[in-house]
C-alpha cells in the first residue's frame, strides 16, 4: 500500500480548509457585498453565518426617562 506519509496529509487538509474557505465566501458574497456598500461592518461568525450591523447605532442617545406629575 502506498503511503503520502504526513506531508501528503498536511497538503490535503489544507486543501479542503481552502475549499471550505472558498464556499463560505461564494455563499456570504452577496450579502456581504451589500453591506459593505451600504456602510455595515461584517463579522464572520461561523461558515455561512454573517454578523451585519449599522455603525449609526453607536451614534443613537438613549431617550431621558420623563417624570410623570400627578395632581
Amino acid at each position: 500500500m502506498y503511503s503520502q506519509g504526513t506531508k501528503g496529509l498536511g497538503r490535503i487538509k489544507s486543501r479542503i480548509r481552502e475549499l471550505i474557505a472558498w464556499t463560505d465566501r461564494e455563499i456570504c458574497m452577496e450579502p456581504d457585498e451589500f453591506a459593505h456598500h451600504i456602510g455595515w461592518t461584517v463579522t464572520r461568525t461561523g461558515f455561512g453565518s454573517r454578523r451585519y450591523r449599522d455603525p449609526r447605532f453607536d451614534q443613537l442617545a438613549v431617550p431621558q426617562r420623563v417624570t410623570e406629575e400627578v395632581s
